[in-house]
């Protein structure tokens, strides 16, 4: 159950960071803009729905087509912050929590990484969802429950807000 809970955390911030886009895709947009990717803000919403479909389909169900995905989908977000890096700071924003000034940066970049690599290897291993989980071994829902929160916060701070902190602190 502990091996199962980062893998499901990072599917379920997959899945907040799509309901962010969906609610707000202006800033995600433009972030693809900047890299040379043209895409408007209808198709960003498509895609953030897809995001939520993928992640919340893993957290709830589980499965080697859902964990593929999320490994698809982090991949594709760690070759984005790649090239937005490559860039040289041009990118004030990745767009990726719907926040105007969440820049990419090398920790977003590894996150995503590892979300990619952890997905991946769930995939291989029949994973099961939290449903699975908790009706499996119902006295340790909680703990589950827990981890899977942690595990997606401790993703959201590493990649939207310890940016903003580190940006404050160099402008002092």
């Amino acid at each position: 159950m502990i091996l199962s809970a980062p893998v499901l955390g990072l599917a379920a911030l997959l899945g907040a960071a799509g309901l962010a886009k969906v609610a707000r895709p202006a800033p995600t947009a433009r972030a693809l803009r900047s890299v040379g990717l043209p895409v408007p803000a209808g198709l960003v919403r498509a895609g953030a729905a897809a995001e939520v479909a993928v992640g919340g389909g893993f957290v709830l169900f589980g499965g080697w087509l859902a964990a593929g995905a999320v490994a698809l989908s982090y991949a594709g977000f760690a070759v984005f912050v790649g090239a937005a890096l490559a860039r040289g700071g041009t990118v004030s924003s990745c767009g990726c929590f719907g926040e105007p000034d969440t820049p990419p940066t090398l920790t977003h970049l590894l996150v995503c990484a590892a979300g990619a690599a952890g997905a991946a290897a769930a995939a291989s291993t029949h994973p099961v969802g939290a449903w699975a989980l908790v009706s499996a071994h119902p006295a340790q829902a909680p703990a589950l429950l827990l981890l899977v929160a942690c595990t997606a916060y401790c993703g959201y701070l590493l990649m939207a807000v310890a940016p903003r902190l580190a940006a404050r602190r160099l402008a002092r």
